[in-house]
């Protein structure tokens, strides 16, 4: 036999009577629970006729508790406070192991994905749930145990972590511009230089990086701009021109041989990312089961500043990279036609002129194609 059935008052009138109680006025109560005060009044009335008392006393257009008002005030209460605690651990237990990592498109795209299996395979109570944002933290209105964001960024009041360095260096397709030894920066100056814009700006850019070497972009250089760092080194990846690449994002492209590095000289930032957490967020428990996991990766580094070398089995892998991508384009070309060092077709002139190889100055190897001397 269900006795709570049959014992409790009508349980659609607790919510009103709990606020009604507690502020001693209807009025207010109304305005709390975002209803009418005659449906307060209403539920309030059908309480007091189930349980046959009074429970305010009402006396110049205001209300008043009475002695079994309060009484049943203080019961309910306690129990809808009871309930709704209850509630709150229910709907946070399967949070406990989760952790919210905010971080830039970029670090999301290239940098956190291919670390994530490994990181699930250390940390397998952890839960990641990765959250992006092109803006800086401080417009960010979500939660967040932890958050990564490029060091030059508005933080705000949230406590800073740590900082990791970067290294920043030219980047481009091996099909744009893949030469045999490291090109001097001069040399860069006939290409198509891809620029990131955002506001307010963030990230080293071609002029800034140039000047570290006491170089300057020519006003005339044929450039292309993009507002999302991920769009621009896409770009560079089809072959539209050299982008500014940090290792921590291109790194991979480049072992891929999807990027190479048409110069060797780079520059090394100490402090180029930061790595936050939430202020006033009481989530220290939760990202600190993927601390340890968190700073190992982000202050991984290679060499300080310095150019990795171009070894023999870099040059062979761009190098049959690059007669493949010619190859396939010169087989697929109409005839009549030549290719392009981007790997697309060109109607050749009545008189063509004949194939020099440029500032390579390897010995002889494989057949020019195109202008270009290619040797293993």
């Amino acid at each position: 036999m269900n006795l709570l059935g049959k014992t409790l008052p009508p349980l659609a009138s607790l919510l009103p009577f709990e606020a009604a109680a507690r502020l001693e006025s209807f009025s207010k109560a109304a305005d709390e629970l975002h209803i009418t005060q005659a449906a307060v009044s209403r539920q309030i009335r059908g309480l007091e006729d189930n349980l046959g008392v009074k429970l305010f006393s009402r006396r110049n257009r205001a209300v008043f508790l009475t002695q079994e008002g309060r009484e049943l005030g203080r019961v309910v209460s306690a129990a809808l406070q009871s309930i709704s605690d209850g509630a709150a651990q229910l709907r946070t237990a399967p949070q406990r192991n989760r952790v919210v990592l905010l971080c830039q498109l970029c670090e999301a795209f290239y940098w956190l994905m291919p670390r994530l299996s490994t990181f699930h395979q250390q940390y397998p109570q952890v839960e990641i749930q990765v959250v992006t944002c092109t803006r800086p933290i401080t417009q960010f209105e979500g939660h967040f145990d932890v958050a990564l964001q490029s060091t030059r960024r508005a933080s705000g009041a949230h406590t800073l972590m740590f900082t990791a360095s970067d290294e920043v260096f030219p980047v481009c397709s091996p099909a744009y511009l893949c030469p045999q030894q490291p090109l001097p920066l001069g040399e860069l100056q006939p290409c198509t230089f891809l620029h990131h814009s955002s506001e307010p700006p963030h990230l080293m850019e071609w002029d800034e990086w140039l000047q570290v070497f006491g170089r300057v972009l020519a006003k005339d250089a044929r450039s292309a701009t993009f507002d999302s760092y991920p769009l621009m080194l896409q770009a560079a990846v089809e072959g539209h021109g050299v982008a500014m690449g940090w290792r921590r994002t291109a790194s991979r492209l480049i072992d891929s041989g999807a990027l190479v590095r048409p110069c060797a000289e780079s520059v090394f930032l100490p402090e180029a990312i930061s790595v936050y957490r939430q202020h006033g967020a009481s989530s220290r428990g939760r990202w600190l089961r993927c601390w340890p996991g968190l700073k190992r990766n982000c202050t991984r580094t290679t060499d300080r500043g310095v150019a990795a070398p171009v070894t023999p089995g870099y040059l062979l892998r761009v190098t049959r990279q690059r007669v493949l991508a010619r190859s396939s384009a010169m087989i697929n070309a109409p005839l009549g036609s030549t290719v392009t060092p981007t790997g697309r077709p060109r109607v050749l002139p009545s008189s063509p002129r004949k194939p020099v190889a440029k500032s390579m100055g390897s010995p002889a190897g494989l057949p020019l194609l195109n202008g270009t001397k290619i040797t293993l």
